[in-house]
């Protein structure tokens, strides 16, 4: 980008809309190629949200720019405070624990009803946690349920009943949850996605394609109005919602897109009122960009990290993957690449998350990554197969840290590195049906608690992804499970995070994230920083006196 256009930024850094952008957005347009515009009747509010979701089933998902739309749309028992992202009473208006900690008993709001004007009763509950733990359904998330009374049997050891699952309904307004063991995080595990309630008729209907046909009944605060891909889907108020009346919106935009740098010409003219994800920022004009006043960023608990294909040899090989891991410079990739106040980490699990300290990780040393690569047969890299990198287009920020790995390896290990980058679809199933050597992985914690990152890596887990299987990692998890004490429960999950980040590293750990979104706070409410990066957009409200912009929206 052209030093005299920042120039200009950093001399005017105003709000969005504002004079210098519309010079800015001549530069942009050469840089991205956008041009145009069309005059279809702008939403109340837009989001740039980050790629064209695969699909926004509730239950089926598994990018967080599908789940934020889904969360638009679909609730469940609980939901989570925007501002601390803690659960707090969503369908369920209240519930009660038994004395053993095993026993939920949710009492359901009795003026609950779907978008499309059924009534919403504690069957839907039962039905709805059943498909999402059967494995026919294909739930990366299953992992979820496997703390509901036989979730792990039904969904990974053959148990076939799906009505077998710790769920019931005892009378139409109220759900009892059986869990396996006391969970402390359990309110705040069912506000995730894929605990929502979905339309029973309408997906036995339909089909795994239910959500593209409608009207869509929907459970949240929003109705699906339209999925245009690769620009944008709408939604609009609920009416029927529960909380309506505390709902401001009427209609939003949540646009796709896979440039930063289009991402924040739409942004600049108006196009969209906030940017919720970092990667929507154009890495290098990131220095400048957390000096405007419309600009935040906050810690949350989300790591980046690469993903080893463990089923694959030489990768199959911990040696090799130690190696790799040792030689990594994690400072250099946050000081030149990410530039938002990363913390460069050899753990999964963020320091802190719900009171627990991580173990140690293996640090960088080169001389002893050498000594186990020679170990493993491939002295100074010689006879190593070049390795095939993957990782999703989208931003700058992917690719440099590619870069940044293909330089180091070169250099410290005489390994080769080939970059595959790719569209996000095609990025998923790829991770999906492990085909790959190595590949870009990140996770955004879905609670407060360091079992959302551990479980991710279990055996039976959908979001394991790396082949790795370890019988005495999936034991440590579940002692854990069952152990009450929390120091004790602790002590367990730091023994299981040894061996994945320091004895077999199926994953290379490089950073904990920082999260960037940008609106215009003199205008809207109601987006917070919290450590899971939630934002319900049913909790958004322009603020008194703030005027709608009018006219249409850039195309992309």
């Amino acid at each position: 980008m052209p030093r005299s256009w920042w120039a200009r930024i950093r001399k005017n850094p105003g709000r969005p809309g504002s004079g210098w952008s519309v010079f800015a957005l001549g530069l942009l347009l050469l840089a991205t190629g956008l041009s145009g515009c069309h005059s279809e009747p702008r939403a109340d509010f837009a989001i740039f949200n980050g790629n064209e979701p695969e699909t926004i089933d509730p239950q089926t998902l598994t990018g967080q720019p599908d789940g934020r739309i889904a969360a638009s749309l679909f609730e469940g028992l609980t939901r989570f405070n925007p501002t601390n992202a803690r659960a707090q009473p969503g369908l369920a208006h209240s519930w009660t624990l038994s004395p053993d900690g095993r026993t939920y008993t949710f009492h359901l709001r009795t003026n609950l009803t779907w978008s499309t004007g059924e009534p919403i009763r504690a069957e839907d509950f039962v039905w709805s946690w059943q498909r999402a733990i059967d494995p026919k359904t294909g739930a990366d998330y299953a992992g979820q349920l496997f703390y509901v009374k036989n979730g792990e049997a039904i969904n990974t050891n053959g148990v076939t009943d799906v009505k077998q699952l710790g769920i019931r309904a005892l009378d139409p307004f109220t759900v009892q949850v059986e869990v396996t063991q006391p969970t402390p995080f359990f309110l705040e595990l069912i506000a995730s996605r894929i605990f929502t309630v979905v339309p029973r008729w309408h997906v036995e209907k339909y089909g795994e394609n239910w959500i593209r046909h409608g009207p869509v009944p929907c459970s949240g605060a929003f109705q699906l109005v339209d999925w245009r891909v690769n620009d944008r889907v709408r939604v609009r108020k609920n009416p029927r919602y529960w909380d309506a009346a505390n709902v401001d919106l009427e209609t939003v935009d949540f646009r796709s897109g896979d440039n930063a740098n289009a991402a924040l010409n739409i942004y600049l003219t108006g196009g969209v009122d906030c940017i919720i994800d970092k990667t929507a920022m154009p890495v290098d004009l990131l220095d400048e960009l957390l000096k405007r006043p419309d600009v935040q960023k906050f810690p949350y608990l989300a790591t980046y990290f690469l993903r080893f294909n463990t089923t694959k040899a030489p990768y199959s090989d911990p040696r090799v993957r130690q190696a790799i891991c040792l030689v990594v410079d994690k400072a250099r990739i946050t000081a030149r690449t990410t530039r938002a106040g990363e913390i460069p980490t050899d753990t999964l699990t963020p320091p802190g998350t719900g009171g627990y300290q991580p173990p140690a990780g293996l640090t960088r040393n080169v001389a002893r990554a050498r000594e186990l690569l020679a170990a493993a047969g491939y002295p100074e890299g010689k006879g190593f197969p070049v390795i095939e990198y993957t990782y999703n287009v989208g931003t700058k920020l992917h690719e440099q840290v590619a870069i940044e790995l293909k330089e180091t390896l070169a250099a410290e290990l005489g390994l080769r590195l080939e970059l595959h980058p790719m569209e996000w679809g095609p990025y998923l199933r790829e991770m999906n049906a492990l085909n790959f050597d190595m590949i870009r992985g990140s996770w955004v914690g879905d609670y407060e608690y360091p079992n959302t990152f551990l479980d991710l890596f279990t055996s039976n887990n959908g979001n394991n992804r790396t082949g790795w299987k370890n019988p005495e990692y999936d034991r440590l998890l579940g002692e854990a499970a069952a152990t009450v004490d929390t120091a004790a429960r602790f002590e367990l999950l730091r023994r299981a995070e040894t061996l994945l980040i320091h004895d077999e590293v199926p994953i290379l750990c490089l950073h904990h994230y920082v999260g960037v979104f940008a609106f215009d706070r003199t205008k809207w409410t109601g987006i917070f920083p919290n450590l899971i990066d939630e934002h319900p957009v049913n909790a958004i409200h322009r603020l008194t006196g703030a005027k709608p912009v009018a006219g249409g929206e850039a195309r992309r």
